[in-house]
């Protein structure tokens, strides 16, 4: 009561600028915690649950009903054209019913006789009817069938092992066309 009003009003900034000291350092030491947890907080929410993990890859390759009828679609398509080359072949070895291979061989244009076509069920049936159709021989020989079908896909020569036994073969398809 006895200070007069400049001196009250000195010790009043004096305490003001004491307070918001004290209050500038307590607040920054609460944000030197507080960014880093909200932060992380904030990364955590962004990931995303199992859930909405499997939807989006779902979104990404696309429905995997629509896929698996692609791949109906591209495996239907790759059978037609199959089929389509038995009428390049030069002979197709059967086993009687369940299996078909389709060979050819081109002298000066490929180094060894070649798998055109293979099926085995109901497709080795589409592959004698094609041949039939084509006048293609059809050899019924099971064993080389089956090693054939099993060690040699569609596009690739046959292994070395074979050439004796197809060269076999195809020399019968030779002499039965000539």
């Amino acid at each position: 009561m006895d200070l007069d009003l400049l001196k009250i009003a000195s010790n009043l900034r004096g305490w003001a600028f004491d307070l918001l000291l004290k209050m500038s350092l307590v607040i920054l030491g609460i944000s030197l915690l507080e960014v880093p947890y909200h932060r992380w907080s904030y990364e955590k929410r962004l990931r995303m649950t199992r859930e909405e993990l499997k939807e989006e890859l779902k979104q990404y390759e696309g429905d995997p009903r629509v896929k698996a009828r692609i791949r109906s679609f591209h495996r239907k398509f790759v059978r037609h054209r199959m089929i389509q080359r038995v009428k390049e072949a030069d002979v197709v070895v059967t086993n009687p019913v369940h299996l078909a291979v389709a060979l050819m061989y081109k002298p000066g244009q490929t180094k060894a006789p070649m798998v055109v076509a293979k099926g085995k069920g109901w497709l080795a049936e589409r592959i004698r009817e094609e041949a039939v159709r084509a006048c293609v021989p059809i050899y019924q020989h099971p064993q080389l069938a089956q090693v054939l079908y099993r060690s040699v896909e569609v596009g690739q020569m046959i292994p070395v092992e074979l050439y004796r036994a197809v060269a076999e073969v195809l020399a019968w398809a030779y002499r039965l066309k000539r």
